[in-house]
């Protein structure tokens, strides 16, 4: 079996590191990795398949950063050469950025079957554009590879035409196999920061960043909490422009407990979130490696479509308000550490797990 893997954006190479090492693992499948280059910038990409042993991309669209639909349609003007010349017998995907349903897209309108790692997830908020991206690839994708239940509920309500497994988080497989690997960094010393005594904050959503009075609001309560713990903050580039535009980079200099921090690695990353004393963040990935590592996360968000990591996972949803942000972090100084509270496979074999599925269909 042919199997073409799609990545676009950071989060994409985590999420498909070890599907490339399960697909090689098995046998029996030729692996051909695509970057549509959405996330081009070269300090964030290569770093990422250098520390994860990811092979170098056989193609690479280099499509750069512009609007949803700009981009969107670079990638399926440029997606769709690639596929008529290398055939593959199936296109994987995973997450839920432009690279997802513009990948998917191409691929069906060509005939080729499409896997969607990561399926089912919905905030139910379509003014997100990831929300727009996860439910018209689920729609017409043909295998559904799925993280937790509340996916499996979402994908039976909306009655798609593929096959559903429940499989597991491959982000965490990830995670478990280069987690010792990124304590041995000791990123907090290097630092000068004592391990459990820090927060880490990070913002990179258009619609937290974008609106100065919306970013502003949210500074409000960094700054207290930066009053009695060091807050480090890895500011995401858009993040730096959005700051830059809004007229706030003084404002975060002048607060000494607030250290901005160039883009990390993953593993220096990982390496800063295993000892933080609390994660503030509006990522959904971060909200599911906090409930693995048990560091407790306030999510920026007035909702997640990762409602597991606040069932049974260490995930509190605080939105903007600074005092609903400030009042969630006195529980947290208050309670102690989050614990660890593990979702059902999310063991470090979800990986092997779509690979045998996918073996299994071949074999049929």
């Amino acid at each position: 079996m042919k199997v073409l893997l799609v990545a676009g954006a950071r989060p994409n190479f985590v999420k498909i590191a070890p599907l490339v090492a399960a697909l090689s693992d098995a046998g029996g499948f030729e692996t051909r990795i695509l970057h549509t280059g959405q996330h081009y910038d070269e300090e964030l990409s290569r770093v990422f398949f250098d520390e994860l042993g990811i092979p170098r991309p056989d193609e690479n669209l280099g499509v750069g950063s512009a609007s949803h639909a700009v981009q969107t349609a670079r990638i399926m003007t440029g997606f769709e050469p690639v596929l008529e010349r290398e055939r593959p017998d199936l296109v994987v995907v995973v997450g839920d950025v432009n690279s997802t349903v513009a990948c998917s897209l191409t691929a069906v309108k060509l005939g080729v079957p499409v896997a969607h790692v990561e399926a089912g997830l919905r905030s139910f908020d379509r003014t997100m554009p990831e929300e727009v991206n996860r439910i018209l690839t689920d729609a017409i994708s043909d295998l559904l590879f799925v993280t937790e239940p509340s996916g499996v509920a979402n994908l039976e309500r909306e009655g798609v035409n593929g096959e559903v497994h429940l499989v597991g988080n491959v982000m965490i497989d990830t995670l478990l196999r280069h987690r010792d690997r990124a304590l041995a960094r000791a990123v907090p010393e290097r630092l000068g920061v004592a391990p459990g005594e820090y927060v880490l904050l990070t913002l990179h959503r258009p619609a937290n960043v974008d609106d100065p009075a919306i970013l502003g609001g949210v500074l409000d309560a960094v700054e207290e909490i930066a009053s009695k713990r060091t807050v480090l903050f890895p500011v995401h580039p858009r993040t730096r422009t959005a700051i830059d535009a809004a007229g706030l980079s003084a404002r975060i200099s002048a607060v000494p407990g607030l250290r901005g921090l160039d883009p990390l690695g993953y593993l220096d990353f990982i390496g800063l979130l295993n000892d933080a004393r609390a994660v503030l963040t509006d990522s959904g990935g971060i909200q599911e490696e906090t409930t693995v590592l048990g560091v407790p996360c306030l999510t920026l968000r007035d909702n997640t479509e990762r409602p597991i990591t606040v069932d049974e996972g260490t995930n509190r949803l605080v939105g903007l308000d600074s005092g609903r942000i400030l009042r969630a972090y006195a529980e947290i100084e208050a309670e102690g550490g989050g614990g660890v509270r593990r979702p059902d496979l999310w063991d470090g074999e979800a990986a092997r797990r779509i690979v045998a599925i996918l073996a299994a269909r071949e074999v049929e």
